[in-house]
């Protein structure tokens, strides 16, 4: 891989990895209702699991699409019940010190599988996957998985540490609930490429 191609491909997943999306909106309330070190499970389930994936795409999930064309219509639905569902659960997540004790952040195999069903994560898989690895060669999809190991890594600390930073704001319960409702509408809005698309 070239230094230009490389270079290309950092600013691809840089441009994708820090925009808002369902991975970074939930760390970011991941953060403000439970801190940065109990949320470093879900952090590196998102950082890490999205590379896994990246790979997993590149050596041949991408196929399952070709030879069955229904599969993208159920990979939506399942993906947007499943965000509905999430959102849901952080519009009525209640404050840190009502919380019940089971009460958690997710972990880092949640965290890391729910790539699996999030619409912006398979388009960004499938972009990279096209766009830097066409050639399907094993050291490119490397390249390209490593980029978004590396880059996702501090992506998903930053917005974490912004959940946490917000926390202090949201020191009062009705605040927090607020915040906790506008983040799960930004969640369900994310989802408007994978509705009109």
């Amino acid at each position: 891989m070239t230094y230009e191609i490389l270079f290309a491909l950092a600013a691809f997943a840089f441009a994708t990895v820090f925009t808002p999306g369902p991975n970074n909106l939930m760390l970011m309330s991941s953060g403000a209702n439970f801190g940065l070190r109990r949320s470093m499970p879900h952090l590196t389930g998102v950082a890490y699991g999205f590379p896994v994936m990246i790979l997993l795409v590149g050596l041949g999930a991408m196929q399952m699409f070709d030879i069955w064309p229904p599969s993208y219509t159920i990979l939506r639905v399942f993906s947007v019940a499943y965000i509905l569902w999430l959102a849901w659960k952080i519009a009525n997540a209640t404050p840190p010190q009502d919380a019940p004790s089971d009460a958690r952040p997710l972990t880092f195999l949640q965290a890391a599988g729910f790539q699996w069903v999030n619409p912006k994560a398979w388009s960004m898989a499938l972009g990279a996957i096209t766009l830097y690895a066409a050639s399907r060669d094993f050291t490119a999809i490397l390249w390209v998985a490593g980029a978004y190991a590396v880059i996702g890594t501090g992506s998903a600390l930053t917005w974490t540490v912004l959940g946490t930073g917000v926390r202090r704001l949201l020191a009062r319960p009705e605040r927090l609930r607020v915040f906790n409702w506008v983040m799960a509408a930004l969640l369900v809005a994310s989802m408007t490429p994978v509705l009109l698309g």
